[in-house]
């Protein structure tokens, strides 16, 4: 079976960390790929093992590109796929050129919603969703919350739609190394754009220093992207610099959360986070803001803890039992426990598996 893959940019990411996955752990002796990027593939590209798939960027302009789509269909119309795999709305029109390409399956995916549109009420996207389902054979919410307003608010048959939540593997149970120097670090993992809210985690760290002032205390920013400016002008200005640092995009991302004591996610919306999951699988406590996906992964008062979004306060106050490393290494271990049982890698793959050959 060949599968194109149609993502509207192959960068750094969690959705496209999925798609990666899915490519290196399907069967390669039954499944061939195709990358099909409407604007550019970047270096993530090598993310990808697989000995054939092909990778392809249809460089579209901003806003409004007509002549994307006639690209596209041209490509398809050469691929001959049996089936396409859109994620997200900025890829879900690829399907009319796709059906006028031949293409004989359509599966989208939604991994979450955009900073644009975080509760999914845009009137305008919701009547684009309509009128391109019927011609989506499948859809793939990665939580139960984007599974439930694809059927309540965009009008999914719910026979149509398949929740498949994000898996990862689990590193060796003495991966962590916790500071030498006695610091509490308290870390995050993403790429810096608005709907992840990173100002509100940098607020409640400076206010967290604040309620625990005798604490020697670190915040780690893992990424990079658009916000990052404006984040680095923000903890300038609170006088913290000496106690952040950002330290932009880094392959060996998972592998620097072995030295964090905490993990901190302060989005305003969310699908199901593959950070939280590493997070977890790396015996790390959590906590996180009670959006979209992220109740369905972080058990309040047992793995972590949830707040609302945007309230720094809140934030602050739920890292702060977590300074106790007795806490921190007991809902650590719970939050590696109830990801080895429900959100392995291999189920994500099975399931994906058996949606693409169904």
């Amino acid at each position: 079976m060949r599968i194109a893959h149609i993502l509207h940019r192959f960068d750094i990411g969690g959705l496209e960390n999925v798609v990666a996955h899915l490519i290196n752990h399907l069967p390669q002796d039954r499944f061939d790929h195709a990358i099909i990027s409407l604007t550019e593939v970047t270096d993530f590209k090598q993310r990808v093992n697989h000995p054939r798939v092909t990778f392809h960027a249809l460089h579209k302009k901003p806003g409004k590109d007509l002549a994307v789509w006639f690209r596209l269909w041209r490509l398809l119309r050469r691929l001959q796929p049996d089936l396409i795999h859109t994620c997200n709305l900025a890829a879900m029109e690829a399907v009319i050129p796709a059906r006028l390409a031949g293409v004989g399956r359509v599966i989208h995916a939604e991994h979450g919603r955009d900073s644009y549109d975080p509760h999914g009420t845009n009137r305008k996207y919701l009547l684009l969703r309509r009128l391109l389902a019927p011609f989506v054979d499948g859809f793939v919410p990665v939580s139960a919350e984007l599974a439930t307003w694809l059927i309540d608010k965009v009008g999914v048959p719910s026979g149509k739609v398949c929740f498949i939540s994000n898996g990862v593997t689990l590193p060796q149970q003495n991966a962590r190394h916790p500071s030498a120097s006695g610091e509490t670090i308290i870390g995050t993992v993403g790429r810096m754009w608005s709907i992840k809210d990173h100002p509100n985690l940098v607020h409640a760290f400076f206010r967290l220093s604040q309620l625990a002032p005798q604490r020697p205390l670190r915040l780690m920013i893992v990424g990079d992207g658009p916000e990052r400016p404006a984040v680095q002008a923000l903890i300038d200005r609170l006088g913290i610099a000496d106690r952040v640092r950002i330290t932009g995009w880094r392959p060996d991302a998972r592998e620097l959360m072995a030295n964090f004591d905490l993990f901190v996610l302060s989005s305003q919306a969310e699908g199901t986070p593959l950070t939280i999951l590493e997070a977890m699988a790396a015996s790390l406590p959590v906590v996180a803001t009670r959006v979209g996906g992220v109740p369905d992964l972080v058990v309040d008062g047992q793995t972590g803890a949830l707040v609302p979004p945007g309230d720094a306060e809140a934030l602050a106050r739920a890292m702060l039992p977590y300074l106790d490393p007795e806490l921190a290494a007991r809902h650590g271990a719970a939050g590696r426990a109830r990801i080895a049982e429900q959100f392995s890698l291999t189920a994500m793959v099975e399931a994906y598996r058996r949606l693409f050959e169904g």
